[in-house]
């Protein structure tokens, strides 16, 4: 099954290849397809061989990898400024309470390492974040979409930034705008949603909603999550039944009243939304090809180019 999506994934590359080589009109601030061709034609089959491998150890880890893109292009824009460590002088966005939980990070650092031994000085952190979110997409058995390439890492970062992320307790109405003010569509934030067809959340971000009664959730589930609760704030509740799979069952979940955080279930009950939601659960397909967008967007994400940004030799720090 893995071989055969390594076979199509290449075939894809290739087909990418040939879209760039005959002008495919795909430029987006400074980026471009095939950015690596002639500098460092192996970038990219040296991600996804890091994915692959790291995925096929731990496939939970393919939900780190998406979230790692979106909480670090949400920032700063796409810069890799969630890979910067903390310095004495500095606290870095990777120590935010609100990104403590993510993971993956070693996944890039080994394909920046194998990069550097074969290409040295050439290919961003930012670059290879987005590569690899689009990798774990695919390896889970999501859509695979097409990148451009081209950003430089940023020279920022700090913990009081990520205020801007959003809230677990957001209604439809603060998630439309608050990623409208970054230029996603109401549709973009319901297809962007489902990239929570993968991972867990942490009772923590959930627990508010058993206090009261909710009409909103479906009375078994809410048993279920009290359940899962009364092991602790830390303990993980799969956003659907197919946690490691990318699937439309997660839109499946919101139409039961199955949603885990406050923020998923929103997008059912707003009508703003609940259309998007109930057509992404009917066709899976739609949804795939809405969520590729969405995603192509989130990777250009106010991307830094030339004297904005380096191209750090190591991920977790400036040159």
């Amino acid at each position: 099954m893995k071989n055969n999506k390594m076979v199509s994934v290449n075939l894809l590359r290739v087909i990418m290849l040939v879209h760039a080589i005959i002008g495919l009109p795909y430029n987006v601030r400074g980026l471009s397809m095939g950015y690596y061709m002639m500098s460092c034609p192996m970038a990219e089959q040296i991600v996804q061989n890091s994915v692959d491998n790291a995925l096929r150890a731990d496939p939970t880890l393919a939900a780190g990898l998406i979230r790692m893109l979106f909480h670090d292009c949400f920032i700063e824009g796409c810069d890799a400024s969630i890979l910067l460590d903390s310095t004495k002088d500095n606290t870095a966005e990777k120590d935010s309470p609100a990104n403590l939980s993510l993971r993956g990070y070693e996944i890039i650092d080994d394909a920046k390492a194998e990069i550097e031994n074969t290409c040295p000085g050439v290919v961003s952190c930012a670059d290879i974040i987005a590569m690899a979110a689009r990798d774990a997409v695919f390896w889970a058995g999501g859509p695979y979409y097409q990148i451009a390439n081209g950003r430089f890492d940023g020279k920022r970062s700090k913990i009081e930034d990520t205020r801007n992320l959003p809230s677990p307790f957001l209604n439809a109405s603060q998630l439309i705008q608050t990623f409208g003010q970054r230029g996603f569509s109401v549709r973009d934030v319901v297809a962007l949603s489902g990239a929570h067809t993968l991972g867990v959340a942490r009772c923590s971000s959930f627990k508010d909603r058993l206090t009261t009664p909710d009409s909103t959730m479906d009375s078994s589930f809410a048993k279920t999550l009290s359940r899962t609760c009364s092991a602790g704030d830390n303990t993980e509740q799969p956003f659907d039944a197919t946690r490691n799979d990318f699937d439309n069952a997660y839109f499946n979940a919101l139409q039961r009243k199955s949603g885990v955080l406050f923020s998923d279930q929103t997008l059912f009950n707003s009508p703003m939304t609940r259309n998007l939601v109930n057509g992404y659960a009917f066709n899976q397909a739609m949804f795939f090809f809405h969520f590729q967008q969405a995603m192509q967007k989130m990777s250009n994400l106010n991307v830094k180019i030339g004297s904005q940004g380096e191209v750090r030799q190591n991920c977790r720090s400036l040159n």
